[in-house]
């Protein structure tokens, strides 16, 4: 917790007294962390982690390995290349994480290790390997396409690249997954400081037909498979048989292995990541693997969806979730190319065919049905965010500054030109008593966490059967809390619930501080007696119509808003029959988009009446530095012209929900 260190933990959260000290019971060798607390503390880190054993990292000129990672997430300067390529930018956390997880694409370690690493192996020399560390910009391109290929996420099953028939990519992957757990090792803190918390992991990579069904699998201690499971051995479009197979490999074996898989940011999976189970173990399975959904990362946002300009939404009429969408639904939305999309895949999706279990909130809802008809919610998922950076940058998050999360494809002008639509990512934040591995796991297994978009606001949510109305006062609030109901990831039965909701802004750092908060939201969702699913959104705290904005000229925050709000809710409208969920959203005041701030330091303002004038001259200025094709001209699209893009957000943060369980009438 030393990262909040400057908080003084706020009074231990509104005065947090002492529960019973218990420690954690550690299924590794350590020291006992001296700063425990029973009631917790917030944790902030990154699950999702790409380094140069990655292939797409590799082919952006990306060389920093896990080594280097773990050091950016404790604060430390990496390098990272330029748009040419070039090793020049140096980078760095104003704050620097508690946890991190390298999780580089498990289907290609041995293999991108081979076309990389050792020019003496026969392997190195096979053409497509050259593609690979061709510093070429097209040719990397080349290479990515024919990595997908290999890994089944185009038309055509899996394939091992024709380098393994010239060298051992099978021992080669063992070395690389060996240096993955040896710098997991190096950088964990296990003395009683708890300074610094790694995990070994790796994503399993299944796209077919580039539909996102990848998974970030993550590992509790030191005892791991011993080679990481991927599409290979699964076959694509199956990632059912990546829980039986960590189960026969990790969880059912007495090695003291234990793992769970996180769900990549759904928007991209073609509505395929959430879909019915299809027997008894799957549903088993998904209930104990996957406890946690990552929210939000680089790629887009998955909370809801709605379409400004067709003024409806997917299942929703909640206008705040045009928050960081993307047009398309899948991962061709990356295909861009100086300024030009390279795909029809990549083309927009209308909201009526965008799959409705992209979005989570949606999944939530059918979870509730599928208990409603079968007897259990297959869908019972605490959020995260993280970033899915490809450069190596875990936690690098902040709107600004931005470098980008692709190495070179989004360094420097490429990040307006080709990947506008993206964003910067967000943070995984869990309540833990310790920061140590079995702590921070844990906390994921109970689905005590929240997902940010980047900002790193301290959001605690309670249900129990009754709360005081002032016990936002008191000073043993949290003790009271935890004492009398669940915390977020938590579930009840009650006649009529109450809510405590409490929030404080993220207080930044001296160069950028934090952004006032604007207002608490409760979002339910339930299912009616004839098996139909709804939503609502409550205003609960603080005010969207406080006045703050932004300075259109500099992107200063206007006005102001509220460093903390807390307040105790109760539904209106609750049916002690009905099974319901309930998160909270946390909202910041409005502040400027990472690209509005890049695209006014290159001289072009979005909101000026002369933006295509000077998206011209800036256009004239990055040719002559080597750019080609329309840089900034994306700099100049109106709000109002399109369906999710603004210049302006709001950051958030989003709460795992609390499930309250519908009571017997009996009972009622």
């Amino acid at each position: 917790m030393n990262r909040l260190a400057s908080f003084a933990l706020l009074g231990l959260l509104l005065g947090q007294a002492s529960l019973s000290w218990a420690q954690i019971e550690y299924s590794e060798d350590r020291q006992p962390c001296a700063n425990h607390t029973a009631l917790k503390q917030p944790l902030f880190g990154d699950l999702h982690v790409h380094t140069r054993y990655s292939f797409d990292s590799y082919i952006s000129s990306q060389r920093n390995e896990p080594d280097d990672a773990y050091r950016f997430a404790k604060g430390e300067p990496i390098s990272l290349p330029n748009a040419d390529g070039e090793q020049s930018i140096t980078t760095q956390l104003e704050r620097p994480l508690d946890f991190t997880a390298i999780t580089d694409h498990a289907e290609f370690l041995g293999q991108v290790s081979i076309c990389t690493e050792d020019s003496g192996k026969l392997g190195y020399w096979w053409p497509h390997c050259g593609l690979t560390r061709s510093e070429t910009f097209w040719f990397q391109l080349i290479a990515a396409s024919w990595w997908t290929g290999l890994g089944g996420q185009q038309a055509d099953e899996t394939e091992t690249s024709f380098a393994c028939n010239l060298s051992d990519c099978e021992e080669a992957d063992r070395d690389v997954w060996q240096r993955i757990q040896q710098a997991a090792e190096q950088h964990y803190d296990r003395s009683s400081e708890c300074q610094f918390t790694t995990f070994v992991g790796y994503e399993y990579t299944d796209a077919p037909n580039q539909n996102n069904m990848h998974r970030n699998v993550i590992f509790r201690n030191d005892k791991v498979t011993e080679r990481p499971i991927s599409t290979y051995e699964t076959g694509r479009g199956n990632f059912p048989a990546l829980w039986q197979k960590l189960r026969a490999q990790c969880t059912d074996t007495d090695t003291g292995c234990d793992v769970i898989s996180i769900p990549h940011n759904p928007n991209l999976a073609g509505g395929l990541m959430f879909r019915d189970p299809q027997s008894d173990e799957e549903l088993a399975n998904r209930l104990f693997f996957e406890p946690v959904v990552e929210l939000t990362q680089h790629k887009g946002a998955s909370e809801c969806r709605f379409d400004r300009l067709a003024g409806v939404g997917l299942d929703t009429v909640d206008e705040l979730c045009t928050f960081e969408q993307v047009v398309a639904d899948n991962l061709t939305m990356l295909g861009s190319v100086h300024g030009k999309v390279r795909t029809e895949r990549a083309a927009p999706v209308p909201i009526n065919q965008f799959g409705e279990r992209n979005m989570v909130r949606n999944a939530l809802k059918a979870g509730l049905e599928l208990e409603q008809r079968d007897g259990t919610n297959p869908f019972v998922m605490g959020f995260i965010g993280s970033t899915d950076t490809h450069s190596a940058t875990p936690g690098a998050a902040d709107e600004q500054p931005f470098v980008g999360h692709l190495g070179r494809r989004d360094s420097e002008y490429r990040n307006v030109q080709d990947h506008f639509f993206s964003n910067a990512g967000g943070h995984a934040v869990v309540w833990a008593e310790e920061n140590s591995r079995d702590a921070i796991f844990n906390a994921l297994q109970r689905k005590e966490t929240y997902a940010t978009s980047g900002t790193r606001p301290i959001v605690r949510f309670f249900a129990a059967e009754e709360f005081a109305d002032n016990i936002c006062d008191s000073p043993t609030m949290i003790e009271q809390a935890y004492a009398a109901g669940v915390p977020m990831g938590g579930e009840l039965q009650t006649n009529a619930p109450k809510f405590l909701v409490s929030a404080y802004k993220d207080p930044g750092t001296e160069l950028y501080p934090g952004v006032d908060l604007q207002r608490l939201q409760i979002i339910k969702g339930w299912v009616d007696a004839n098996g139909d699913t709804h939503e609502q959104v409550f205003d609960v705290a603080g005010n969207a119509n406080n006045g703050a904005g932004v300075d259109r000229n500099s992107c200063a925050v206007t006005g102001s808003g509220a460093r903390q709000l807390c307040t105790v809710w109760q539904d209106p409208e609750f049916n002690a029959q009905r099974s319901a969920f309930y998160y909270v959203r946390v909202l910041e005041n409005p502040s400027c988009r990472w690209s509005t701030r890049q695209c006014m330091a290159a001289g072009v303002n979005p909101f000026s009446n002369n933006c295509a004038t000077d998206a011209q001259a800036a256009n004239e200025r990055a040719h002559e530095l080597g750019a080609e094709g329309p840089v900034y001209d994306k700099c100049c699209l109106r709000e109002e012209d399109e369906p999710f893009y603004s210049p302006i957000i709001q950051e958030r943060a989003w709460t795992s929900p609390i499930w309250v369980k519908a009571l017997p009438a009996s009972l009622n």
